[in-house]
């Protein structure tokens, strides 16, 4: 069964419309006698009316939330809208008439229900809005905590490292001195050695000849040598004095584990005690509050975005310029070039580049298409041929280079990134379509084509943009969504605006991470976790808008598929 419309939830990713039969407007306000959504035209008429003048008509956050039916168990034609304040028990007024509640007072249903709806809802507000949230952040930075304290780890064991790795230098440093120290001494010694034993073979040899002339004496047959014979020439020379070495003595080092650790460092956890979380205040709106402007608010200048407010913003929206973009039927898609140069396409394949006075400086003839061209971080423009299933590069010096070839699949939707460098292609094969990511230099990086549960992402993504925090957001218009996924490719959130009715075309994001989409009427402004913030209605224009993008200074850009007309406007004053 249908959801009602009182029932949908007030975060719900659509737009409620007026519930008068054949209005197709906004719904702002409610009836709550009728209990009936309304727009500003049919509340005006609803008041004029003789019958229902004197209803009590309130903003549509405003309403008194309508009572459930639920048929009395006893009375089974009767519906439950009374309490009794002596039993606290619902009934209806057969039930009050009855002998059991005489003389008892009762008090109308619908109003105990308004009041505890409201509270509920209040209290889920505050769950939503800051509990849930505070908390996620909490737990955001506690994992963030997690890669820090991994880091300081890191350093530490690189410091203690390093520590052991100059202890064991200088360590070796002292045993290669004490080993040298060694040689010298041991090849002192062995020379003094080397000394001694040739002074003994020199003695031996003189002992050798004195034994030859005393064995000569003794064998001549002379008797006039034995005669000569005489002690004191022959007297023997005395053994030489030699010296015993004394080899060095090594003394061991003495230390302890305490020693080493002294050179070493050592590891201490800190004795200050930890700080507390903080935990910001409950500073959060009541639902039944909302910022909703007032009529004159929503008149606007000829030449200024009429919008609504749903979260407050820092939006501020003033024409700065507009003019014609020569060469083209159509402003399907831009890119931005340099600060005072811009990139149009219209659906004819007409690709040119323009200043900001609209005079014509280069054009070329490309294939049809949406969101097929980007500027890259160094000035390079990239673009699709979705026919020959390639992706072209043009050099600031005019080179042409068939960048990446693409094999099967046909490339429709193209963005570089300006965090790294990557190339985001939205594709098509048959009745497939995906996400495709290339490094600079055209190597697949990564596949996004089904979310968790298996299910096809996309269908057509003709034009696509990164968020400052790496979501990936294509703007698919078969699908009728606007679908996010994070840098890993895990599906975030899909946004649907009012259904029916939202056919979304170009897509852009800013420097605070705001997602803003086109619609043919309108442009959609969504915070990067997919909350509908803001309805930009260009219709005081003459425009409807196809594309749009947004500068570093604040500038956006808004292009129209029905002239070749671009409107500047300075946006999100800092």
């Amino acid at each position: 069964m249908a959801q009602s419309k009182s029932n949908i939830p007030d975060k719900a990713q659509h737009f409620l419309e007026c519930g008068i039969e054949d209005c197709e407007r906004n719904c702002e306000f409610y009836c709550n006698p009728c209990h009936q959504e309304m727009c500003k035209q049919c509340r005006d008429e609803h008041l004029r009316n003789p019958k229902t003048k004197n209803h009590e008509v309130v903003i549509y956050q405003l309403r008194k939330r309508q009572l459930p039916v639920k048929k009395c168990k006893i009375h089974s034609t009767k519906e439950i809208d009374l309490l009794c304040k002596e039993c606290q028990i619902p009934l209806c007024a057969k039930c009050a008439a009855t002998q059991e509640h005489e003389g008892h007072g009762f008090t109308d249903l619908e109003t105990i229900y308004a009041e505890k709806f409201t509270l509920c809802q209040e209290e889920n507000f505050k769950v939503q809005e800051y509990f849930l949230p505070t908390s996620q952040d909490l737990q955001k930075e506690i994992k963030e905590d997690v890669v820090e304290i991994k880091r300081i780890m890191d350093n530490l064991r690189t410091s203690m490292n390093c520590d052991v790795e100059s202890l064991k230098s200088m360590i070796d440093k002292l045993q290669s001195e004490n080993m040298k120290q060694l040689d010298q001494i041991e090849q002192s010694l062995l020379e003094d050695l080397k000394t001694q034993d040739k002074t003994f073979d020199n003695y031996i040899i003189y002992l050798n000849n004195l034994i030859k002339e005393f064995h000569g004496f003794l064998c001549s047959s002379d008797p006039t040598e034995v005669t000569g014979f005489s002690l004191v020439d022959m007297k023997i020379q005395p053994i030489p004095e030699t010296t015993k070495p004394l080899p060095p003595v090594f003394t061991t080092g003495k230390y302890d584990k305490e020693d080493v650790a002294k050179l070493m460092g050592k590891i201490s956890t800190s004795k200050i005690k930890p700080k507390t979380r903080k935990i910001k205040p409950l500073e959060v709106p009541s639902p039944q509050s909302p910022n909703i402007p007032t009529d004159e608010q929503l008149k606007s200048d000829k030449w200024k975005f009429k919008f609504k407010v749903h979260e407050a913003l820092p939006l501020t929206y003033s024409q700065v310029k507009k003019f014609i973009v020569p060469g083209v039927k159509e402003v399907f898609h831009m890119s931005l070039d340099q600060s005072d140069k811009l990139r149009v396409s219209d659906l004819g394949g007409k690709l040119v580049q323009t200043d900001l006075q609209g005079n014509l400086l280069q054009k070329i003839k490309t294939s049809e298409g949406y969101g097929y061209h980007t500027v890259t971080q160094t000035g390079d423009l990239i673009f699709t041929d979705k026919d020959k299933k390639v992706i072209n590069r043009i050099t600031l010096d005019n080179n042409i280079t068939k960048a990446i070839k693409t094999g099967a699949w046909r490339p429709l939707s193209i963005h570089s990134s300006h965090i790294n460098g990557d190339i985001l292609v939205g594709m098509i094969f048959n009745a497939e379509a995906k996400v495709t990511r290339y490094n600079k230099k055209g190597k697949e990086l990564q596949i996004i084509q089904k979310d968790n549960k298996g299910e096809e992402l996309y269908s057509l993504p003709h034009y696509i943009a990164e968020n400052i925090n790496g979501d990936i957001c294509t703007s698919d218009v078969n699908k009728k969504q606007v679908v996010v996924v994070d840098k890993l490719g895990q599906h975030r959130f899909s946004y649907t605006g009012d259904r029916s009715r939202f056919c979304p075309f170009g897509i852009c994001t800013d420097i605070f991470g705001h997602i803003l989409v086109c619609d043919k009427f309108k442009i959609h402004i969504l915070n990067q976790d997919g909350k509908f913030l803001s309805l930009l209605l260009t219709l005081g224009l003459s425009i409807d808008p196809s594309s749009v993008c947004v500068d570093d200074k604040n500038n956006l850009y808004v292009g129209a598929d029905n002239s070749a007309l671009v409107v500047m406007y300075n946006y999100l004053d800092q």
